[in-house]
């Protein structure tokens, strides 16, 4: 990949977190205030930890981005009272999905309704998030999962890509949204450096978060990331470049999956950085 293009989309990233007990402290100690920071909510312990980490991370200083799944709210009440603590905590920017909690907590079964209804209260987010997914859903068809972005396309300001391991298929469906018409820009979303120890060893914690739950779902994309020498996050930006870099992909980041291994997703993206500025 040529220098400018990757180091454009290395200043443009979005670091992907857990809400487990030392995320905090990992933040603090390993992230630059000008990254910006994602906490996942978890179906098992719902969004309490979500809101209160991303409380104390904004009082840090940090942009936080906190995810809201549409089937951990109980109802308009609750989604209510998650926007006025939201706010209270000067956030100003929230990523929507549907989440994996099932059955749902309450009333609402995907990200519409709820992106609905917060356009019925004002807009109190200058920015919302919703998913895309490059590779198939494991519940969900591929035109399905199109039509849906083109329906949320009204109440949303960008796209984050769930992780994608094939440049191919990566820019096909980019190709595939701007055809459709969605011209949401998009953070596309790529695991980090992750360490095969510590990946094996989060996989067996249970209730550890949305994205580990995402990785038991597809354990073909698992096998990538456990195998020795399975999985490059440079060769898959690398391989991607013309997909990513593209004027008409309106691509305006990356998303960073950490899996909590916070330093050294940094440390690699820093590395890489002055690689490439010297």
């Amino acid at each position: 990949m040529t220098a400018p293009g990757l180091s454009g989309l290395l200043r443009r990233v979005r670091y992907e977190v857990l809400p487990a007990r030392a995320t905090e402290e990992k933040v603090l100690a390993h992230v630059p205030r000008d990254v910006v920071v994602t906490v996942t909510a978890s179906p098992v312990k719902g969004l309490e930890p979500t809101l209160d980490l991303t409380a104390r991370l904004a009082a840090h200083g940090y942009r936080v981005v906190p995810h809201v799944p549409a089937r951990l709210l109980r109802d308009d009440a609750h989604l209510k009272e998650t926007v006025d603590r939201l706010r209270e905590s000067g956030v100003d920017d929230v990523f929507v999905p549907a989440g994996d909690a099932d059955p749902p907590a309450g009333t609402y079964d995907g990200a519409l309704p709820v992106l609905r209804r917060l356009s019925e209260l004002g807009r109190p987010f200058a920015e919302v998030g919703v998913t895309g997914y490059p590779e198939s859903h494991p519940l969900i068809h591929d035109d399905i999962t199109v039509q849906a972005m083109w329906d949320k396309r009204e109440h949303a300001t960008y796209l984050v890509s769930n992780l994608c391991f094939d440049p191919r298929v990566l820019g096909q469906w980019i190709a595939r949204v701007r055809g459709r018409g969605v011209t949401l820009p998009v953070y596309v979303g790529v695991a980090g450096p992750v360490q095969r120890a510590k990946l094996l060893a989060m996989a067996t914690k249970i209730g550890v978060g949305e994205s580990t739950r995402f990785l038991a779902k597809h354990p073909l994309w698992f096998l990538r990331f456990a195998a020795p020498g399975g999985y490059s996050p440079e060769a898959l930006l690398t391989r991607s470049e013309g997909a990513l870099t593209a004027p008409s992909a309106g691509v305006a980041g990356l998303h960073l999956f950490t899996f909590n291994q916070i330093a050294e997703t940094e440390a690699w993206r820093r590395t890489l950085l002055d690689r490439l500025d010297g």
